[in-house]
């Protein structure tokens, strides 16, 4: 009589088990570097899975009830957790809304993973009651990163008042956790997790693997918007409303001297100007206001003055106190213009209007030849589609379309 020696995998060992197999998947060899960083733990207390920014926990009753594609689809989504480094590029976000915080950062991963698993190798995991999964999904949001989910929850949440907002998530994200690493911890991380993905993407191309397009893209010199916009905002817009001890003052510690900072607690007028030439197309303009969201979001100008312009500005809109309402201004606003392009007629406009922002920004695809304008304020170039353009003053940005 012949008996069976297998045995059922340990949750521990299930874990590890996945971990190989996405490892040895093609589209996932440039992720082995990341799969390998961090500690990776089985726990008694944990609902679902999380991840610091570092380490993955998962919960031992959650990975005994997933099959081996639902549990792939699990460790991938922590590491992609990791990848972007969530927990710290959006803790702000988590400050403002920690439930939409959370949902826009699955939102972005889950859909990424869904896309690239149409074979069946990692699933969502589903409710086995209802057979519906358990994840969040939402097509619309596809092609956005997470700051630009949240802000479009984050609206629909006042709509809603708050209603059903916090459904559908299939793990934590240990926001604590990413909080308590130092200074040095969150930057040492950041280098290992550059290096992890170079040499997995190196490890790929020699493998011959056909690779994972937005693995690879993080290893492009893109510079995010917003880090550069608050630095600009910080160095150009500076005030003293109120001080904190959480930002100490540099100009004293040299000297051992603790002293709080200064802090503007709202900067006042921006001008956004926004070249609407015939060079602009739907896809470039509709960027433009989206990333007028999240100027506005993050640094929360008392009031905002959209000028459209072309050889001369087309139209000029305010938004603010005293003037139309800043929540509307992606949808109320009117663009107009269509013709050449002459950025010089926007500091000519503010001058004869005696406008004095405290600093402007400017939207365009950087196709203005030579002129690139006179400006008596900070200005804050965002180039979208041309990195060859290098403007003569102000600061550059280029954003990717």
């Amino acid at each position: 009589m012949a008996f069976s020696t297998a045995r059922q995998l340990t949750a521990e060992e299930r874990v590890q088990k996945c971990v190989v197999d996405i490892m040895n998947k093609d589209r996932y060899i440039a992720l082995s570097g990341l799969l390998v960083m961090g500690t990776r733990e089985v726990r008694e207390d944990m609902p679902t899975a999380a991840t610091n920014g570092r380490d993955e926990y998962y919960g031992r009753t959650f990975v005994e009830g997933l099959t081996d594609p639902e549990l792939r689809y699990i460790v991938i989504h922590e590491n992609y957790h990791k990848l972007y480094r969530h927990l710290h590029t959006w803790k702000h976000l988590h400050d403002k809304d920690p439930i939409c915080a959370n949902m826009a950062c699955d939102y972005v991963i889950n859909l990424q993973i869904s896309d690239d698993n149409r074979d069946g190798f990692a699933v969502m995991p589903v409710d086995r009651d209802t057979g519906k999964p358990i994840g969040l999904m939402d097509t619309r949001f596809r092609y956005m990163d997470a700051e630009q989910v949240f802000s479009t929850l984050y609206k629909e949440q006042g709509q809603k008042q708050g209603q059903g907002q916090g459904q559908g998530s299939m793990d934590e994200h240990d926001w604590d956790g990413a909080a308590q690493m130092s200074e040095q911890e969150v930057v040492e991380l950041a280098e290992q997790i550059d290096v992890a993905i170079r040499q997995g993407v190196l490890a790929a191309g020699k493998m011959g693997s056909g690779g994972n397009r937005a693995i690879e893209a993080l290893l492009q010199p893109e510079i995010d918007w917003r880090e550069v916009l608050r630095e600009f905002i910080t160095t150009t817009c500076v005030g003293s409303d109120y001080s904190t001890y959480a930002r100490p003052n540099r100009r004293y510690m040299s000297s051992g001297i603790y002293m709080p900072s200064g802090i503007s607690e709202q900067v006042e007028e921006l001008v956004i100007a926004i070249d609407t030439s015939g060079s602009i197309g739907q896809p470039e303009l509709t960027r433009f206001l989206s990333e007028i969201e999240g100027v506005i979001s993050n640094v929360h100008p008392r009031a905002v003055r959209l000028l459209y312009w072309d050889t001369e500005v087309c139209a000029d809109e305010v938004y603010g106190e005293g003037h139309n309402d800043m929540a509307s201004l992606t949808t109320a606003t009117k663009p107009a213009g269509g013709g050449g392009t002459d950025i010089s007629c926007v500091p000519e406009y503010m001058q004869d209007k005696q406008i004095k922002p405290q600093a402007v920004i400017v939207f365009t695809d950087g196709y203005l030849g030579s002129n690139w304008g006179t400006w008596s304020s900070p200005v804050l170039w965002c180039i979208i589609g041309n990195k060859s353009a290098t403007p003569t003053n102000g600061t550059t940005l280029h954003v990717k379309l």
